[in-house]
């Protein structure tokens, strides 16, 4: 039964664990960028990256040590659940009772062509319980991925609603013509979904559908569902392609609580539009809504800022001087922010991710570093902090338990 209680972990793992992630391409999830058109290019539309997926750091065979992580104070980590597929996001039950969103591996097709291959669709994506560190999937939804998995689109986030059912997105990171081209096989990506305890899964909405349909905020039509947040009997979507924050009820209608527009940023001598990607979005302690960007190309280090978002008022930057926001949570009043790539996604060298404290003087702390991709976030009521990293990692990615 999933009840919202909190425990303990007595899993065996006693440090967080060394893993080994070799490839010919090392690939880099986000939403990142996805112009399916080449390399690490801006797209000539409107000179920005299709926000989500695909960042080559290496081109040849690339073996990568994940190093152990590394943190302020006596900080420690240590894997509770391993062998997820392009993990995301992650919702507790309890210490040791969790869901997970996983990407997925696609599938034997229909495919089309990606900047580094096919990519093919099949229901590969997943919902899965995580108890005791035993993996239970419970529904298996649509994924679009590489033949080996990597480049994956699927289910990204997760949560539970007050009846005890699941909501999760599920994401695609393109356009109408290009979710057709993947048959019927693809028409629930883009979409919200609700799976019942015996794991049987119905569309709530069609989130590509609206953006065709009303594009909020202008410009390219595109969506990528992303972070999923609860309220009452709807749930409320950061859409990291349309780059605008969704109200959907569980009759399926959908409203439009803010946007998030393009700036100009700084680059090679020049200035050039830079995408927001909004890819979280929680509930504050005065009961407004928090919205994590991501940032799009060319990905500046502490570009990435934190929305406060009440429905019917313009969304107000927060907090700022982030880089490359995959998730945020409050836990005791403070605000904790996740970061995909705390080097930027752009960086030259290996990405890597962090967990930082936005302190109450406006400055950070970093808590915890060296993850590979970490891609969400979730509080124990004891106040650790339990991560899904590797999120680009096909069989290889994991739950981290890092003790605050």
């Amino acid at each position: 039964m999933w009840m919202h209680t909190e425990g303990g972990d007595n899993h065996r793992d006693s440090a967080f664990r060394r893993s080994r992630f070799d490839r010919q391409a090392v690939t880099a999830v986000g939403p990142c960028w996805n112009d399916r058109g080449g390399s690490f290019a801006m797209n000539a539309r409107r000179m920005r990256p299709q926000p989500l997926l695909l960042m080559v750091v290496g081109t040849l065979s690339i073996a990568l040590l994940l190093p152990p992580a590394t943190a302020s104070g006596d900080v420690r980590a240590r894997t509770v659940a391993s062998g997820l597929n392009n993990p995301r996001g992650i919702f507790l039950v309890s210490g040791r009772s969790y869901f997970v969103a996983e990407g997925g591996t696609g599938g034997s097709g229909p495919c089309q062509s990606g900047p580094f291959g096919p990519i093919c669709v099949g229901q590969t994506g997943a919902v899965t319980h995580v108890q005791n560190g035993i993996l239970d999937r419970i529904v298996n939804l649509p994924s679009i991925a590489s033949p080996d998995g990597s480049f994956a689109f699927g289910p990204h986030d997760v949560a539970i609603g007050d009846e005890g059912a699941l909501f999760a997105t599920v994401g695609l990171g393109g356009d109408p013509a290009y979710r057709a081209g993947f048959g019927p096989a693809g028409d629930n990506l883009a979409t919200l979904v609700r799976i019942t305890r015996s794991g049987q899964m119905r569309v709530v909405a069609d989130l590509l559908a609206y953006e065709e349909a009303h594009n909020p905020a202008g410009g390219v039509l595109e969506s990528d569902p992303y972070g999923i947040l609860r309220r009452g009997d709807s749930s409320i979507v950061a859409d990291a392609g349309a780059n605008d924050l969704l109200k959907v009820t569980d009759r399926g209608r959908i409203s439009t609580l803010a946007v998030f527009p393009d700036r100009m940023v700084d680059f090679q001598g020049g200035e050039v539009p830079m995408d927001a990607v909004p890819t979280t979005v929680v509930r504050g302690p005065d009961g407004a809504y928090y919205v994590g960007e991501l940032t799009g190309f060319p990905f500046p280090v502490h570009g990435a800022r934190v929305f406060r978002v009440v429905p019917g008022e313009k969304p107000t930057v927060w907090a700022r001087g982030f880089t490359n926001i995959i998730d945020i949570a409050f836990h005791d009043g403070k605000l904790y922010v996740l970061e995909i790539a705390h080097n930027s996604l752009a960086t030259s060298s290996t990405p890597f991710g962090a967990l930082l404290r936005l302190n109450p003087d406006g400055s950070k702390t970093v808590l915890f570093k060296d993850l590979f991709f970490p891609t969400s976030l979730a509080f124990t009521s004891g106040g650790d902090a339990l991560v899904t990293n590797c999120g680009v990692c096909p069989g290889g990615g994991e739950v981290v338990r890092i003790g605050l």
